[in-house]
């Protein structure tokens, strides 16, 4: 990956360090405005076939990828405008130092700049999960995976957000992801978090 050590891509420091510049293209931008976002972003400069996603990988143990989507998250639903971004995803799997919420959230900071953090931080939570109903139920069900799932989907006054961790049985989080989207996808989404 060009010299640089990618469990460094993945932690906060050296994506500052890389120089990604703030957002300029996000959810509700054209393709052509986030494809030229992308590619001059040194964190998330696509390599040769990439173009809206991508992803960076050093080991099959840690992984970096980013993606810009015509499509809502969640659920497949056609998009009344074409070629407009109405999510954008970032993934981090790493099995040597963990994904906790902080580091996801650090790393939206980092790729985004400080405005749309603080529209993430100030954000309205309107649906955490697993609620305590579900986390009983995996007890007496014995079965963690109903439980493994921890997340919550926010409204900002700008975007929308959802952040997600997954965790094995024994209680660690190796994969998380943080979604940026439409504030207009916001209902289609929650309820299909809250119907699952």
């Amino acid at each position: 990956m060009d010299g640089i050590r990618f469990g460094s891509i993945l932690g906060f420091s050296l994506l500052l360090s890389l120089g990604a510049s703030p957002a300029r293209a996000l959810p509700g931008e054209t393709t052509k405005d986030v494809a030229a976002w992308m590619q001059a972003n040194s964190t998330l400069r696509p390599s040769r076939g990439e173009k809206f996603l991508v992803t960076k990988s050093a080991t099959a143990a840690q992984r970096f990828t980013f993606e810009a989507s015509l499509l809502s998250p969640g659920k497949i639903k056609l998009s009344p405008r074409s070629g407009i971004i109405r999510s954008e995803r970032l993934t981090l799997f790493d099995m040597q130092n963990g994904v906790t919420q902080e580091r996801l959230k650090e790393s939206l900071r980092a790729i985004y700049g400080s405005d749309i953090y603080q529209d993430f931080d100030r954000a309205q939570v309107l649906y955490a999960y697993p609620s305590e109903i579900t986390i009983q139920q995996a007890v007496a069900q014995k079965n963690p995976l109903l439980a493994s799932l921890q997340g919550e989907l926010r409204r900002g006054s700008r975007y929308a957000y959802w952040l997600e961790v997954a965790q094995t049985a024994e209680g660690l989080a190796y994969s998380g992801r943080f979604t940026v989207f439409l504030r207009d996808d916001l209902d289609k989404l929650e309820a299909e978090l809250r119907n699952r």
